[in-house]
Order: C-alpha cells, then structure tokens, then sequence
C-alpha cells in the first residue's frame, strides 16, 4: 500500500468516525438531509474520504436514501427481531462456552451498570451484549450485530438516558443464568430483555411524535 493509499484511507476513517458521532449525539438529527459538499467543507476534507464514510454510513444504516435514518415502528420491531433471534442464540451459547474471566466482565459490566455515569453505563451495556454475542463463536452473527451496531447506539441512549426500569436487574438475570451454565433460561431472558427494550422504545418514540 502507498503513502497516498494509507493518507487516503485515514482520512476516510476520520471523516466517517466525525459524521457518525455527529449523527449519534444528535448534531445531525434523524431525516436530516445530508450533503457532500457541505459535509465536506464543515469537517475539511476533500469529497472523496466524505463518500467513502457515507458509503460506511449507509452499510450500517445511519444514512438511507441521503438522509440521517428516522426508524420508524417497522424499523424498530424488525431490528429487534434480528437482535433477539441472535443474542438470544448468543446467550445459551454462553451459558455453554464463556469462560470464567469473560463472566467476570459481565459481572464488572453490571457494578458499573448500577453505580456508573451515564457515558461508562452506555459503555458498560454495550460491551455486556458484545461478551455474549461473541460467545457464540459464529462470525457470521458478530458481523451482523457488528453492522447494526451504531443504530444498536441510538436505541440503547434512549433506555439509559431515559432510565428504563429493571435494565440492569435483567442484565444480572442474564448473568446468573450463563453463570449457572442455564442456556436456555439465558435465551429466554435475553428475548424477553430485548422485548422491554423495543416496546419501551416505541413508548418514547411514540410519545415524542404524540407531544
């Protein structure tokens, strides 16, 4: 690879890496237009790293059709529906396989669940779900969950910042079943966890448009 090659794909993770954490923390809100050119002067780079991030963007779903993604309740349950089939898959795949050092994180993710800022809880929940979606060994399922993961983001600073009951009990719920080598408790666990999720996400979806 040349020089130009590497300058040429740092650029691109930068200006990907900018406009995806814009879009996250609400800079770029959901249905808003974006545009290249625009883009491009605002974070300065040259059009070309611009477009290779919008082409990632659009791969993980936070750009459709040129716009920030708005998911709509379609959106929402079939994302939820791919997540529960694979991390509750996941989850009796972890009561089988984890090791004990990987369920002391989970663990360690649930202390900084009950006592953390909101950034480390985020951080936290993230990387619970991430133990055992890895614990099920199939690259082809982390990959999946691994292109959902930034839309995984917008809904997950929903149930932390609007502080869903219960989230993290379900997470030590979890925890004991995969601890007590219970898969498939630890599957239906992490279905009806990811169910609290998605109707108190369409709770606070609702309730924004109704307001």
């Amino acid at each position: 690879m040349t020089q130009s090659d590497k300058n040429s794909r740092f650029a691109s993770k930068q200006a990907y890496e900018m406009i995806r954490d814009r879009i996250l923390n609400g800079d770029l809100p959901g249905g808003a237009k974006i545009v290249e050119e625009k883009l491009a002067v605002d974070l300065g780079f040259s059009r070309t790293p611009i477009r290779e991030a919008l082409r990632q963007l659009s791969h993980e779903g936070l750009i459709v059709n040129k716009k920030v993604v708005k998911p709509t309740e379609k959106d929402l349950r079939n994302l939820f529906q791919v997540r529960s089939l694979l991390e509750g898959f996941s989850a009796k795949a972890a009561a089988t396989y984890l090791p004990k050092e990987e369920l002391d994180s989970l663990s360690n993710c649930i202390k900084i669940g009950r006592e953390g800022t909101v950034e480390e809880i985020m951080k936290a929940n993230e990387r619970f779900h991430e133990i055992i979606v890895h614990a099920s060994g199939n690259a082809l399922m982390v990959d999946t969950i691994d292109r959902m993961k930034s839309v995984i983001y917008l809904f997950r600073k929903t149930v932390v910042l609007y502080n869903r009951p219960r989230l993290i009990d379900e997470h030590e719920q979890i925890y004991e079943a995969i601890k007590q080598r219970d898969g498939e408790t630890a599957k239906k666990l992490m279905e009806d966890h990811l169910k609290e999720d998605l109707d108190f996400c369409l709770h606070i979806l609702n309730s924004s448009r109704n307001g």
